[in-house]
């Protein structure tokens, strides 16, 4: 047993963690939905020693805030991926599961007193550890094509607009050129530096392969949810260019 670090967490240590490799320290907050039918039986297992997965917290349905692994310890929550070029995310970020059955079950809708108490939880991670508001990202940011969670209906705009997290407006979805499989050349050599210069894991090759398609729809998952196709609109491009250039960005940074 240990005390919770966050003062409204309730305990339930799970096994499943280690030391944070390298002289790592907690840089990045990753949030995730469970993906199981309900929070308890999410507890359940990421408290048990056979499931080999934990996170630092569980935050419920409703809105009761569970602790699992101290923030000190390395919690196996992200699995392969990376950002910004670095992998082992484990090693550099808290993991916050929220419950919710997710895209097999259709997405429900995550209730207000939920979503109040992840931005809660959220803000006083991120106050205590300087995480900036660009790195409060989804495990579907960081593991594309292995992750889609926490979904396209979670409401980043909502948690950046109270204090938690990186978000712009959302540029409507229009008419216009679509960079999409088969195509290569400059634009789509532009497009990957701009998504690999904000922290997507993606080769520049000048190609719009599968990898490109998939590092798109992640994006558009997370900062333009209207239509989530892997094809980079207008809208699609617009926004990533908001967000590295801070136009009309809303960001909780420190």
């Amino acid at each position: 047993m240990f005390d919770p670090d966050f003062a409204g967490a309730q305990v339930c240590p799970s096994p499943n963690f280690g030391e944070r490799r390298g002289g790592e320290v907690p840089d990045t907050l990753i949030l995730h939905y469970t993906g199981m039918e309900t929070g308890q039986g999410a507890q359940d297992w990421l408290c048990a020693r056979e499931s080999e997965v934990s996170s630092h917290y569980l935050v419920h349905e409703d809105g009761r805030i569970v602790q699992m692994v101290r923030e000190a310890d390395r919690a196996w929550h992200a699995g392969r991926g990376s950002w910004q070029g670095r992998d082992d995310v484990n090693s550099y970020s808290i993991g916050i599961e929220i419950a919710n059955p997710g895209h097999l079950q259709g997405l429900p809708d995550f209730p207000d007193i939920q979503i109040q108490a992840v931005l809660e939880l959220g803000r006083d991670i991120c106050k205590r550890h300087g995480i900036p508001g660009k790195r409060v990202l989804g495990h579907s940011d960081i593991a594309p094509g292995r992750k889609v969670d926490p979904g396209e209906k979670f409401p980043w705009e909502r948690l950046a607009a109270d204090g938690l997290g990186h978000f712009v407006a959302t540029t409507p979805v229009s008419g216009g050129r679509r960079l999409g499989p088969d195509d290569d050349g400059p634009a789509v050599v532009a497009l990957q530096r701009l998504l690999a210069r904000y922290g997507y894991g993606i080769a520049i090759t000048g190609i719009y392969d599968k990898l490109t398609q998939i590092v798109v729809q992640e994006f558009q998952r997370h900062f333009r949810p209207l239509e989530v196709d892997g094809l980079a609109d207008v809208a699609t491009c617009t926004t990533l260019r908001k967000l590295l250039y801070n136009k009309s960005v809303i960001d909780s940074s420190p």
